[in-house]
């Protein structure tokens, strides 16, 4: 009769990412769950937050060591989902606790009469020879609010920081702080071109109980005014926007469906595509870490 020897293996728990996230900011994970619930809940005014809107707000904040204390971090109701919103010391930390940041310098660009037109940001890696180079100009970025009349220099230095550490470190999932004014101020604009068929559906909920003609003749006049012109696929600056806010799968079917738009094989529907499978494979990845 043989012996044999049985080996029990132990697991360690998974923590939720309450606890990770109360073990970081050292505080109890029930006072972690309370402060983040009402954080969450001021951004949608007081409304319902979804479990599934905690987790994805705190793994995006664990995956990057974001403190929404400091307001490293936090949300943003966009089109009535959480959005996570970095600032620029959110993503100035990320950068610089990147262990292949390697250093980052700036260039600024004058017009004809002296002004300031554009600035360039160049980060490099240790694990690459040449930098990443992003330059963003003023025309482009300037936007209405008091930041950017007061400090148009500061502003635009802090999107070119931004924008080229997306590229250098492939980040996704969040966005800046003036890039959520803009959402804010553009979400009708957004919905049409990227969703023309959300135009209708808006309009039903607001018709309600009108008659059935009246809703019918009300869409019509609808489509007629708003709805995009399919001769011409969605411009790739705005569907590259659209999908740094893109975490839901409804998002990103209905994004995808607007970049094939453009013509199979163009230059322009290959690189969407390419910028869709790294922003999802970002996100699988960050949901993987938090799961460990």
């Amino acid at each position: 009769m043989s012996n044999v020897a049985t080996i029990s293996q132990q697991t360690t728990p998974q923590k939720s990412p309450f606890a990770v996230m109360a073990s970081r900011l050292n505080i109890d994970e029930q006072e972690t769950r309370s402060l983040m619930t009402n954080t969450l809940m001021k951004a949608k005014n007081n409304g319902q937050v979804s479990d599934g809107e905690l987790i994805t707000f705190l793994a995006i904040a664990n995956e990057y060591r974001l403190n929404p204390l400091t307001k490293e971090i936090y949300a943003f109701n966009n089109r009535g989902a959480i959005q996570p919103i970095v600032s620029i010391d959110g993503w100035l930390k990320i950068i610089n606790e990147h262990t292949q940041f390697d250093g980052m310098e700036f260039s600024d660009s004058l017009d004809a009469n002296g002004a300031l037109s554009a600035i360039t940001c160049r980060i490099y890696r240790k694990d690459r020879q040449r930098p990443t180079e992003v330059t963003e100009y003023l025309d482009e970025c300037k936007g209405t609010s008091e930041p950017w009349k007061k400090w148009p220099a500061r502003m635009l230095r802090h999107k070119a920081t931004i924008q080229a550490a997306r590229y250098a470190f492939g980040l996704s999932g969040i966005i800046d702080e003036d890039e959520a004014e803009r959402y804010r101020q553009t979400t009708l604009v957004s919905e049409r071109e990227v969703n023309p068929a959300a135009n209708q559906s808006s309009l039903k909920s607001r018709v309600g109980n009108s008659s059935k003609a009246e809703a019918q003749s009300a869409s019509l006049g609808s489509q007629k005014q708003s709805m995009p012109s399919f001769d011409q696929p969605p411009p790739v600056d705005q569907l590259l926007k659209e999908l740094q806010v893109c975490t839901t799968k409804e998002d990103l079917d209905q994004w995808k469906a607007a970049a094939t738009q453009w013509p199979e094989g163009s230059a322009e529907r290959t690189s969407l595509i390419q910028s869709y499978k790294d922003h999802c494979s970002n996100l699988s990845h960050a949901a993987q870490n938090q799961e460990q």
